[in-house]
This record gives structure tokens, sequence and C-alpha cells, in this order.
């Protein structure tokens, strides 16, 4: 596959002074530094960062816009700041359009543009933070729709050998928020790029109640088009979700459990109201967010770390919080739940 052409074209890592400060590249806002620190604008330059003599022996972060991870400490390695940049559409047949972007692209404003070239697909997912590296980490999903679901190709760097690979969409083993470059590849692999396939015979998904919602009240009569649930989306996730630029989160914090049959069978007979989504396999997915509402967390605080006040799922730094704060109110939380529910609550972001 062709490289990128890139919006920015620099060789050569750029490298930071010793005790990077890395408020900057994580949403919670945390103040740790890194030992050294590295910008990314290209293969060769994490080839020439890795094999670099101040690299050598030292363990290695990726962070790209750092809407995922939990950083508790000052890290004493090398982080790499992933700054490629450049998308476009690379091919097309009779179903699809193909288009790539580079792994330091913003994902919201990707999916916009994507939009703009009128290639619908990705527009569920709008507003979500972070770069479009961290998209297939994660396997993002929002409203209906998977990242999974979109994905072709990812192309990775091996970091310890600098050999580029090509992972198609089953080799990424992409799970419910989870894949293999957060399970087997992680700290091996740099994504450089992903490819999306965007299907021309579009349909839209607006099944869930807040997207629903939200095109009745602005007004839609009949089938919404792909601009139009592009917005809905934005509004309602500006209504629900704090701006990380205002207050610092990492998005959603937890899981939605998934759960079998009959344990969700005789968890309804206790919490009838329980808020849940039928599984194809025969589980059941519950809403992590109900749970934790239910157990009067949603609002709460410990000291600088809190339970956001309309979304429960999120925990927000106040201000001066630190990441043992926010993993303290995250334990408190996964208590109480289970010891109502019986249910185990995962958290999304890494913990480093």
């Amino acid at each position: 596959m062709p490289a990128l052409d890139p919006i920015i074209v620099d060789p050569s890592p750029v490298w930071f002074a010793d005790g990077y400060a890395l408020r900057a590249h994580n949403t919670f806002g945390f103040d740790v530094r890194a030992r050294y620190a590295c910008r990314i604008d290209s293969e060769s330059a994490l080839t020439d960062a890795v094999r670099d003599p101040r690299a050598l022996g030292l363990p290695m972060l990726v962070l790209g816009g750092g809407s995922n991870v939990v950083l508790t400490r000052d890290y004493d390695g090398l982080v790499l700041l992933v700054a490629l940049r450049g998308r476009r559409k690379v091919r097309e047949d009779a179903d699809a359009w193909y288009v790539e972007a580079a792994a330091g692209e913003n994902w919201h404003e990707f999916v916009a543009w994507t939009l703009d070239a009128g290639m619908p697909g990705l527009e569920n997912l709008a507003l979500i933070p972070g770069t479009v590296g961290a998209a297939p980490i994660q396997n993002i999903g929002a409203y209906g729709l998977e990242m999974a679901e979109r994905c072709a190709s990812v192309r990775a760097v091996e970091m310890a050998t600098g050999a580029v690979t090509e992972f198609d969409a089953a080799e990424c083993a992409f799970g419910y928020r989870d894949s293999f470059f957060k399970r087997e590849g992680r700290d091996r692999y740099l994504i450089t790029s992903v490819t999306f396939r965007l299907p021309k015979m579009w349909q839209p998904n607006a099944g869930y109640s807040d997207l629903s919602r939200a095109l009745s009240e602005g007004g839609l009569t009949g089938a919404p088009d792909a601009r139009a649930i592009f917005d809905a989306v934005v509004a309602v996730r500006r209504a629900k979700l704090p701006d990380p630029l205002l207050i610092g989160n990492a998005g959603s914090f937890f899981k939605n459990p998934v759960i079998e049959a009959p344990q969700f069978d005789a968890l309804l007979a206790r919490e009838p109201q329980i808020v849940s989504y039928r599984q194809g396999d025969g589980r059941v997915k519950l809403a992590a967010g109900w749970l934790i509402d239910q157990c009067g967390w949603k609002g709460r605080a410990l000291r600088a770390a809190a339970v956001h006040d309309r979304q429960a799922l999120v925990l927000v730094n106040r201000g001066g919080a630190t990441g043992a704060d926010i993993l303290e109110l995250a334990q408190a939380i996964r208590r109480d739940v289970e010891a109502r529910f019986g249910v185990a609550l995962e958290q999304e972001p890494v913990c480093l």
C-alpha cells in the first residue's frame, strides 16, 4: 500500500528535554513528567527514536491524544508522542470507499472530513476524543456502531525491529472495547495508520433512544441522512459529557458489563428497572452508568476526583487530582456496584 502523503514531513524524531511535562498529553490533565519524550512524525522517525542510545534499556509509552490513560506517577522511560498526519481516499470499488488516515489525526475531525467528502459511515462515532491511532486499540464505539465494523486494515511498526506490518480486520482480533493491540500487541507495536471501509449502500443507524430523541427534537421528519446523525450525536455528547479542555476526564471510565442470561434473570427479579441490552449470543449487556447511579455515586467526589454530575460513567479531575485519586474513586465505585448487583466493573483506560 502506498504511504500517506503527510501534512507534516519530518524524517527525524524530535527529542525533548529530560523531565518533559505530560500535562498537555493526557486528557485528565495529570501533572506528571517523562524521563524522555520524542515526537514521531513518520515511520522512519520511530525507527530512529527506538534505536537512539538514549532509548536503550528504557521502557516505552505511546501517547496520541492521551484520552484513554491514567498516569499515576512520573514515567521513567521514553514517551513516543504520535504526530503522524495525513488522510486520503485510497481506492473504491462498487461497494465501498477505502479511506486511510494517519495515527496522529484527530478522530472527530477525521469523521467530519469523511462526511464532507461524501463518504458516510462513521457519523455515529463523532466527538469521541482521541486520535485515529487509538481507535483500533480500544475498538471505540457509540450509538450502535463499533470502529471494528468499518476497519479494513491497520498499519503498525514493531518497535523492537522497525518492521512494518499490515493487519487485516480479522488479525486485529477486535472485541468489546478490546483488540490485539490492547493485549498481545501492547508495548510491541505502534500504529501508524488505519484504513476504513465505508459502505456505499449506507443505512442510518439511529436506534438508540438518546439519538432518536435528538433527531426528533431537531425537527427531522423521515429517515435521517448521515449529517443529521452526526449533528445529533455531537449534540447528545456535548449535553451529557464534559469537555476535557474544561474539566479533565477520559470519557467513559467503565465498560458496560456483559453477563450470562441466568445471572441477568436473577438480577432482573430483584432490580426490575435495570437498564439492559440483549446480545446476539444470548448474554445481556448492562448499562454501567445506571448501576453506578443507583449506588448513589453520580456527582459525588473523593477529594478532587469526582463522578460527573450528568454522566455517572465519567470520572473527572476537578483540579489537582492525581491518577491515584482517580483509581481510589474507581475502586470505591466498583466495591459498591459489586456489593449491590453482584456485577464486576472493568475500567476502560489503561493505568500506568
